[in-house]
């Protein structure tokens, strides 16, 4: 299970924003996850809860998460399709010759705090 990495990681960045910006503490945290990031939501935000809930600056805080679609693109003929619908084969010209464009991010998107 690597969410709990992946939230210890998000915590450590939300804390140093949390300092420089002088916040006293962080109501929610909302992160944008591709959908073909191999990050599981449900993992992530039980993973979440149980961090947060460690440190006053982030006890009760909570995380919303937004779901980035994958989009892959056609080297061969340029078209921009999506992902988890047709896989590594281009729908317009049928070629394999393909590249993921998004939809694999894990990123912090916004913070509320006081």
């Amino acid at each position: 299970m690597h969410e709990l990495g992946i939230v210890m990681h998000i915590i450590k960045e939300v804390q140093e924003v949390e300092a420089e910006n002088h916040l006293h503490h962080i109501g929610s945290i909302t992160l944008q996850i591709g959908e073909v990031s191999t990050v599981i939501p449900s993992y992530l935000q039980d993973c979440f809860r149980w961090a947060a809930d460690k440190s006053e600056d982030t006890k009760g805080c909570t995380l919303k998460i937004e779901t980035l679609p994958a989009r892959t693109k056609c080297l061969k003929c340029g078209e921009i399709y999506e992902t988890v619908k047709y896989g590594k084969q281009c729908p317009a010209c049928l070629a394999y010759d393909t590249e993921l464009v998004c939809g694999s991010e894990c990123m912090i998107k916004e913070i509320e705090a006081e």
